[in-house]
């Protein structure tokens, strides 16, 4: 066990003798912990929570650290907060293959139900075989497919007819829906619908005109609020659509470009957003662009959101 590991059982354990000691004396139970936003749910101890085997983590934000320490140590790391789920993307996997990866996960008692992968037509079967190999729920990519979103309505509609396609071939080959994941440009870059003459951004039109039998939607909500978009109100209206979520927090810093953060510690409203998000999403996925090389930022976010009472 290493130090790190024997630190957490040590306080686990005193913890736990301490509640088991306040219960018997007949004392309350332990008050929720305190958060930034605190008027931000229903009432003190009241609510729900995110469940752990729910809760995931893109690798991304420590890639800088992984190149420091390892994959092995990475994962030990991740998977000693009480992480179960993990997002990796291409830079992850190091020199292991799809399916030495999945018997590594699983040494440290971790899945990966999604990644952020290719999505290249003419490859995309071999991304869909490694996906199966992983053990994956979902087909995804931390962008959109080709030919993207810029240039007009019509490239956009062309992207949903290729992001039907290969939630097609995905669901086929059971690894299940296809996501597109957005940044801030899905939402600040608008086209009017020729049909109706409404301005539209281009997630919108991808939403519309995708299948929901093949393709769903990882909502980054930090990048959603960062565009100006009501994340909240995208999930009341179109939540049936979204069964990913990132979890991302920071400051939004106005007019610039979002700087993000631990969750729990930057400006999100995380009450309102997870109610909206209750009984659609399926995973949500803590990340923050370029965290410290420590595993600071993966427990604090971690803690926030499996005790955050919505």
């Amino acid at each position: 066990m290493n130090i790190h590991q024997t630190r957490r059982t040590i306080a686990t354990t005193a913890a736990g003798s301490l509640l088991a000691a306040g219960l018997m004396a007949g004392a309350p139970a332990a008050a929720v912990p305190d958060h930034p936003h605190e008027d931000d749910r229903p009432g003190q101890g009241q609510g729900r929570t995110v469940p752990v085997s729910r809760v995931s983590i893109q690798l991304y934000s420590y890639w800088g650290w992984q190149s420091e320490i390892g994959v092995e140590a990475l994962l030990d790391e991740v998977s000693d907060i009480g992480y179960r789920n993990v997002e990796p993307f291409g830079g992850s996997y190091g020199d292991y293959s799809a399916s030495e990866y999945r018997d590594l996960l699983k040494s440290y008692h971790l899945k990966s139900p999604t990644s952020h992968g290719g999505t290249n037509e003419a490859t995309f079967d071999q991304t869909l075989a490694d996906a199966k190999d992983r053990g994956q729920k979902y087909v995804g990519s931390g962008g959109f497919a080709a030919p993207g979103i810029g240039g007009g309505y019509e490239n956009v509609i062309a992207t949903a007819e290729t992001m039907n396609r290969l939630g097609e071939q995905s669901v086929e080959n059971g690894t299940g829906k296809f996501f597109g994941h957005n940044h801030q440009s899905e939402f600040t870059t608008q086209y009017t619908d020729p049909d109706t003459g409404e301005m539209k951004s281009a997630w919108e039109i991808l939403v519309e005109n995708t299948d929901p039998r093949y393709v769903t939607f990882q909502l980054d909500t930090f990048w959603a609020a960062d565009a100006g978009v009501d994340a909240v109100a995208l999930l009341e209206e179109h939540g049936d659509r979204v069964e990913l979520l990132h979890i991302k927090d920071g400051d939004l810093n106005g007019d610039a470009r979002g700087i993000p953060g631990d969750v729990g510690e930057g400006d999100m409203e995380w009450g309102p957003i997870l109610r909206a998000a209750h009984g659609h999403v399926k995973l949500y996925v803590v990340e923050r662009d370029g965290a410290p090389n420590s595993a600071e930022f993966a427990e604090d976010s971690f803690e926030f959101l499996t005790n955050f009472r919505y």
